[in-house]
């Protein structure tokens, strides 16, 4: 049964596609998310029994964040630039997850007048007569993007769908979030080359007062970012053991430190195989191997005298300090 009150709160996207790239996320970093009745807004990480799941909206995210009520966040970068304020309460831990990538994004009808010969924000604003009406959910980043240009504009706050309003005729422009590009080509609108205003990935945030006044929750800041980044850095790795013959470690690692892409992380672990009576001298060599260097791995390995050569995932691989934790740490100073 979930606890009612959880000392330490993380907090979820609750719809679309952040929400699904969270979960999948947290689970293959070993941090699955217990949620028994899915119109539940509160959950568990069975892994981390003293943090408590919220799910919410991801702009109520930050806000929550911000506000203390909430001590962690998964959202988007670009609800965290829009919505974190100037009072410095919100600390980014993680900026690049891996998932979730967008760009906030200027886009103009395809039919406007000479549209072809436009290829600039600049020009786009210079075609009208009057300022741009550019109809947005991102007030604070269109705004700053479009004045650091100094670009004569209107902004027009909208709730529904942005696509139809240059069609309607209440907007000239629109700045939305962009990740593939196809809902803009079926509403027939075309992203300015120069008109990216954000790019954004789903990123891990923290209340930087309950980081610094509330020591369980710096020990779970650490804790989240020893699994996400021993997960991260462990998912583009492969662990491969082979079989090789030689005359000892120290002979078969120079053999192996020829090669270049079987070195592991500081170097092989070579230890002596027991084998049967008459086939002495055979070592079982361990490495770790970047994902897309396996096949030259592979042929290094034959080449040098491997055989039997086995690979398997790798879950975790953990420094001595999570490289983010320190940098945190240095933030909170």
């Amino acid at each position: 049964m979930l606890s009612q009150q959880k000392i330490i709160r993380l907090s979820l996207p609750s719809k679309g596609r952040l929400e699904g790239g969270a979960l999948d996320f947290l689970s293959a970093a070993g941090l699955r998310v217990f949620k028994p009745n899915p119109r539940q807004y509160q959950a568990e990480i069975p892994a981390l029994p003293d943090l408590g799941i919220i799910f919410q909206r991801p702009g109520d995210i930050v806000v929550s964040v911000r506000q203390g009520s909430i001590d962690f966040g998964i959202t988007g970068l670009d609800m965290i630039e829009e919505k974190r304020g100037d009072n410095g309460d919100i600390l980014i831990l993680h900026d690049a997850l891996g998932f979730g990538s967008c760009a906030l994004t200027l886009a103009i009808p395809e039919t406007w007048e000479t549209v072809t010969d436009i290829a600039s924000l600049k020009e786009f604003s210079a075609s009208l007569k009057t300022p741009i009406r550019v109809a947005t959910k991102f007030p604070v980043l269109t705004e700053r993007f479009l004045n650091q240009h100094n670009i004569a504009h209107s902004l027009i706050a909208a709730e529904g769908t942005l696509e139809s309003a240059p069609t309607i005729g209440y907007a000239d422009m629109i700045s939305d979030l962009v990740s593939s590009g196809q809902t803009l080509l079926d509403n027939r609108l075309r992203p300015l080359s120069d008109g990216v205003i954000q790019r954004s990935q789903a990123v891990l945030i923290a209340n930087r007062k309950a980081l610094g006044t509330r020591p369980e929750v710096l020990e779970m800041a650490r804790r989240l970012l020893e699994y996400i980044e021993a997960h991260m850095r462990a998912k583009d790795n492969l662990l491969v053991i082979a079989n090789m013959r030689g005359e000892g470690p120290e002979v078969i690692a120079q053999k192996i430190f020829t090669q270049t892409s079987v070195g592991g992380l500081q170097g092989p672990t070579i230890s002596p195989i027991g084998v049967r009576v008459g086939t002495p001298n055979w070592y079982s060599v361990t490495v770790v191997v970047r994902r897309d260097h396996l096949p030259q791995a592979i042929s290094e390995l034959r080449f040098i005298g491997g055989s039997g050569i086995i690979v398997s995932p790798i879950t975790y691989i953990f420094e001595e300090e999570p490289p983010r934790y320190n940098a945190m740490l240095r933030a909170l100073e």
